[in-house]
């Protein structure tokens, strides 16, 4: 079957339409997204502003649109921590249904990180052990560890890339004490976490997912896209802790520049380096390695888990 996976994140709304069946491996098909960024357009008291919603509601409505031209048999639409801690978010969903019939699934954040695990569990398989996967989105840090396909360990934390940018970095480029202040800020709330996970044991293979993770591997010298899925793709914390600096020295014109960075996601790079180098460092991950799956993937494969047998 054709299914859509209509992702409402803090940067994107992305529809990702992949061809799949229980048993299978899915095929990606075509991809659409747009960047939205509504962890930017928030007004002062939390709420995402009415030009926001209403670019919400137009780029829902093309996804849409695109899907059904596709062919896409069911579409399986959801939202992620720019909605779900949004004041108004619920006056949100409402008038998204209303005005184009979608109705999105809020996922906790819990649910984001046990999704991504399994989506990076399912590519790596068995043999990869107890799993630690880390997970930078616009709105959250998800984390979570496990050697089954049902994490032992699960945590959302407010880390996210954009959300980070547009409260604690300001300047372009961000003024020195903003970094240190962000850089102290995210060390104190990934440390109040990190016994949760090493209770378990050290992890026999560390991952990272999203697009901030795949833009610091590239930047570091990982393979382009260019060259496939499949090619390994790995970020060294020696090598990022060499490029945090330089990247908060630099505008995002000049970030945008960098390999594999993207004009739109140029100036949160340096906050999501700073999650990250952080992250990395309170677990004491020397090497991770970036999977190409993540938690759209993780929707489909458990949408595909819960379908009847043929």
């Amino acid at each position: 079957m054709r299914l859509g996976v209509l992702d409402v994140g803090s940067n994107t709304v992305h529809l990702l339409v992949m061809d799949a069946h229980p048993g299978a491996r899915p095929l990606p098909a075509y991809s659409h997204k747009a960047e939205l960024r509504l962890a930017e357009l928030l007004d002062e008291g939390g709420a995402v502003a009415e030009a926001g919603v209403e670019r919400l509601v137009a780029t829902v409505r093309a996804a849409v649109q695109v899907a059904e031209d596709k062919g896409v048999e069911d579409v399986l639409p959801f939202a992620t921590s720019a909605i779900r801690e949004a004041a108004n978010g619920e006056d949100v969903l409402r008038r998204v249904e209303r005005e184009t019939g979608v109705r999105l699934r809020v996922l906790s954040g819990e649910d984001e990180a046990r999704l991504t695990f399994l989506a990076a569990r399912r590519w790596f398989g068995w043999s990869a052990g107890r799993l630690l996967v880390l997970d930078i989105g616009g709105g959250s840090l998800e984390i979570a560890y496990g050697l089954d396909e049902e994490p032992d360990a699960a945590v959302s934390l407010p880390l996210g890339a954009g959300r980070l940018t547009a409260g604690d970095l300001p300047g372009d480029p961000p003024e020195p004490e903003d970094i240190r202040a962000l850089r102290k800020r995210v060390r104190a709330e990934i440390a109040r976490v990190v016994s949760d996970f090493t209770r378990f044991g050290t992890p026999d293979h560390v991952v990272g997912t999203s697009k901030t993770f795949k833009q610091l591997a590239r930047i570091a010298g990982a393979a382009r896209s260019a060259e496939g899925l499949y090619t390994q793709r790995e970020l060294d914390r020696k090598a990022l802790e060499e490029w945090v600096p330089k990247l908060a020295a630099m505008t995002g014109a000049e970030r945008a520049k960098l390999p594999g960075v993207s004009e739109g996601r140029s100036r949160q790079l340096v906050a999501g380096a700073l999650v990250a180098e952080g992250a990395m460092d309170l677990f004491g991950v020397r090497t991770l390695e970036i999977c190409p799956w993540a938690l759209r993937e993780g929707v489909i494969l458990r949408h595909l888990d819960h379908l009847p047998p043929a």
